[in-house]
């Protein structure tokens, strides 16, 4: 039994998840693609295509830096958030800052937007996008989404792409939304939710994980960690038609048939 097969712990599921990460941000690879493969299916007409089943808007992926279109993730949830001038927001595994970025632009130069991302090349990538695309209101911060480096009751809004499945310790991460969010403060994002029990040999495989499939939990459990986090208004809605794009993401099996994309919208 490998380390590389199975999941050990949370610091060597992070270490991991940081690892196939950074080789993304270096290579301008598929975030969501089996290990091993190295395409580019988030840049080009096939991004675009992506993008807009995500929910995306050609002119979302055009404002951006080019290679900030590689985190494009499961969904959008800057479409959901409904963010205003001057708000506060922070996006959790905000990789090479792409929502960061579109978030911005809503939110104006006299609003902020707060990248966090464990893993140092997407941060530096990020940072670069920012200068390139003259974000002055956009920071990133290295840290993990378990511990946010953020201080309490600061954000309007927390929004995340398809990251939250890969934490180890879901339930801490929504902990930790809830301690940075002000009072009435609004969680949007998209993320992977399991629909139905997957079979062992596609969850025990570290591959699935780090490919977004095998770590994402039950809608009813996602539904339990946020109300025992104390969030209110709990709201997931699941998007059928990612399924097929997600049978893409693994070379075992068919992840769509108990893997889809959702968005989880809650109030603190």
């Amino acid at each position: 039994m490998s380390d590389t097969t199975y999941i050990l712990d949370n610091d060597a599921t992070r270490n991991k998840v940081r690892e196939r990460y950074g080789k993304i941000a270096r290579e301008r690879g598929s975030c969501c693609a089996p290990q091993g493969e190295n395409n580019s299916s988030c840049c080009g007409t096939e991004a675009d295509a992506k993008a807009n089943k995500l929910g995306y808007t050609v002119e979302d992926v055009a404002a951006s830096p080019d290679s900030a279109a590689i985190t494009l993730g499961c969904g959008n949830p800057t479409a959901m958030a409904q963010l205003k001038k001057g708000e506060t927001v922070v996006d959790l595994g905000s990789g090479a800052g792409f929502d960061c970025f579109i978030a911005a632009k809503q939110v104006g130069e006299e609003g902020k937007v707060i990248g966090v991302d464990m893993t140092p090349d997407m941060i530096s990538t990020a940072r670069k996008n920012a200068v390139a695309g003259g974000f002055s209101q956009v920071e990133f911060r290295l840290g993990e989404i378990e511990a946010l480096p953020v201080g309490d009751n600061q954000v309007d809004v927390i929004m995340s792409n398809c990251v939250i499945n890969l934490s180890p310790d879901k339930p801490a991460v929504f902990r930790e939304s809830y301690r940075i969010l002000k009072s009435g403060g609004r969680l949007s994002i998209a993320d992977v939710v399991a629909t139905a029990e997957m079979p062992a040999e596609v969850k025990e495989d570290f591959a699935n994980f780090t490919s977004c499939i095998a770590g994402a939990a039950m809608v009813e459990d996602v539904e339990h960690m946020l109300k025992d986090a104390g969030f209110a208004e709990v709201k997931i809605t699941t998007n059928e038609d990612t399924r097929e794009m997600i049978n893409k993401w693994s070379s075992i099996g068919k992840p769509g048939d108990y893997v889809v994309s959702a968005i989880i919208e809650a109030v603190k």
